[in-house]
């Protein structure tokens, strides 16, 4: 699943290939929104802002109309000068947005929607999102609060990525904040001191942004079972955790 940088970094091309730019021709070529009429109800619209929340990106259309976006698993947007060819087949794509110079393409949805503006600010599912990891002012208070509300027995790994508790941090980042903050993923979130879930944040946003502005900062144990630990030499493990069923990643040796 895509996480928050990789979302926040398709706003930032999506913005510069669309926003102040003619749009000239709007296409929806998967069956589920043929009939949407998009085209019609977006035309001589032009795009006022793109941003993004967590793992949702939003088109920001005038006249409050806002296009919302979750990739799930297996989504992509994509940019591309007009001519080039398209990073996946054009028979999955469910969005086409084209400028003179520009094609936004938004393959394998699945979740993709032509909302209001105030839809986007009340609907309860973006309203119950925690702090997005990626805000310049991320609200440590309120990730606390929403961390402790949740279920004090759940591995602290699994309550990382649920978005109610932080929105944008996912599978990458939960294994190189723990590992970086030297928190076993595993332990129950009651034993988890404040101190030690907010070094977690602190370690991931840096790199986290620098991931946005285009620079991989690398990887110390994700995806890396049985290599040894870069800081102690320990062969790292993997596995799951609680309901998560997507695979951690720790060093027995240096993350307690």
């Amino acid at each position: 699943m895509p996480e928050g940088d990789t979302i926040h970094r398709a706003a930032r091309r999506i913005e510069a290939a669309l926003v102040g730019k003619e749009i000239v021709e709007i296409e929806t070529p998967h069956p589920r929104h043929r009939l949407d009429r998009w085209p019609d109800r977006l035309s001589g619209r032009a795009v006022r802002a793109v941003d993004a929340r967590g793992k949702h990106l939003f088109l920001r259309f005038e006249g409050d109309l806002t296009l919302h976006s979750h990739l799930r698993m297996g989504g992509l947007w994509s940019v591309h000068r007009r001519g080039e060819q398209w990073r996946r087949s054009p028979r999955r794509a469910w969005l086409v947005i084209r400028t003179p110079d520009h094609e936004v393409v938004q393959f394998d949805g699945p979740v993709l929607e032509l909302v209001t503006d105030a839809r986007t600010r009340f609907d309860q599912q973006l309203a119950g999102l925690g702090p997005d990891v990626l805000d310049r002012d991320f609200d440590e208070a309120r990730f606390l609060a929403r961390l402790r509300e949740d279920d004090q027995t759940r591995p602290f790994g699994d309550a990382l990525l649920d978005q109610r508790n932080v929105a944008g941090l996912g599978n990458i980042w939960r294994a190189e904040g723990c590992f970086l903050a030297r928190v076993d993923p595993r332990r129950p979130t009651a034993q988890v001191h404040d101190d030690e879930a907010l070094a977690v944040i602190r370690e991931v946003r840096p790199r986290m942004a620098r991931s946005v502005a285009g620079e991989w900062p690398g990887v110390s144990v994700y995806k890396r079972t049985g290599r040894p630990c870069p800081r102690c030499g320990t062969a790292i493990e993997s596995g799951g955790l609680g309901d998560d069923n997507r695979t951690a990643y720790w060093c027995p040796g240096c993350q307690m």
